[in-house]
């Protein structure tokens, strides 16, 4: 499994991530939202096999990134998981990180240091706190 980064109006983004975005299925799991992706966005797709396991756009803002609009193959939390840090490692050190989360993934978010800042009915609005939850301890 390798996760790959891709500006968000690279052609070989939309070679890969097409079907899906496109799938009435998908679509349905994203709650009937389209995704989208501009010269704003960075996205990290992962791939198994040369197939398409899951993607997570980041927009970057002048003063923040935001996750949005992610797709992950069966709801995998282990996958999510990895993801999540590969966007925490890329814009961490640099950028608040925030993230539109579907409700059912809040609780990976939190292991990830994310933080509720408000909820909706279908989403929960997230930011990154990193380790600042769970300091290391000094010997």
């Amino acid at each position: 499994m390798k996760i790959e980064k891709f500006s968000g109006t690279d052609p070989q983004l939309y070679k890969l991530v097409a079907p899906l975005v496109m799938s009435p299925g998908i679509l349905r799991q994203n709650n009937n939202y389209p995704f989208k992706t501009s010269i704003h966005h960075i996205w990290f797709v992962t791939t198994e096999n040369n197939t398409v396991q899951g993607f997570i756009p980041v927009e970057i803002k002048a003063h923040n990134v935001t996750i949005d609009n992610y797709y992950i193959s069966g709801d995998n939390a282990k996958l999510l998981s990895q993801m999540i840090d590969k966007v925490v490692t890329t814009f961490g050190e640099d950028y608040p990180i925030y993230s539109v989360t579907h409700t059912r993934h809040v609780n990976i978010f939190q292991e990830k240091g994310f933080s509720p800042v408000k909820e909706w009915k279908l989403y929960v609005k997230m930011e990154w706190k990193g380790d600042e939850n769970n300091p290391k301890e000094c010997i």
